[in-house]
């Protein structure tokens, strides 16, 4: 064979074309730009998990105050009751054991029970 069929035979340029596909040059500015990255993907992991966690803390936050606006709304009916005559005179002839001057006090008492304590919260 000659040196000129050796040269431009399609066999050979396909294996050359080959070696050129598979070997990856990597230049500095792309190591440089890879390691850009790769420093910034780990700084930027902290600060995103500390979001997460304030935003569920928030979320917790939130749904406590909710909670504690339902409580805050039942002590002050409570509040609104206490300031009526007729609860205080219940609540002091029920649970303190009072009576109007003059009146007898009785507790009825079951056979098979004691004493059925009032409601006094």
């Amino acid at each position: 064979m000659s040196a000129r069929a050796t040269a431009t035979s399609p066999a050979r340029a396909q294996g050359k074309d080959a070696d050129r596909v598979l070997r990856v040059r990597i230049t500095p500015r792309a190591s440089i730009l890879g390691f850009v990255i790769l420093v910034s993907a780990i700084f930027a992991v902290a600060p995103a998990r500390a979001y997460l966690d304030q935003r569920a803390e928030q979320q917790r936050l939130t749904h406590q105050v909710t909670e504690l606006q339902v409580r805050n709304d039942e002590l002050e009916q409570q509040l609104a009751r206490l300031h009526d005559p007729v609860e205080l005179e219940r609540l002091a002839r029920e649970c303190l054991g009072l009576v109007d001057p003059g009146q007898v006090a009785f507790v009825a008492i079951h056979q098979a029970q004691g004493p059925v304590p009032p409601n006094c919260d």
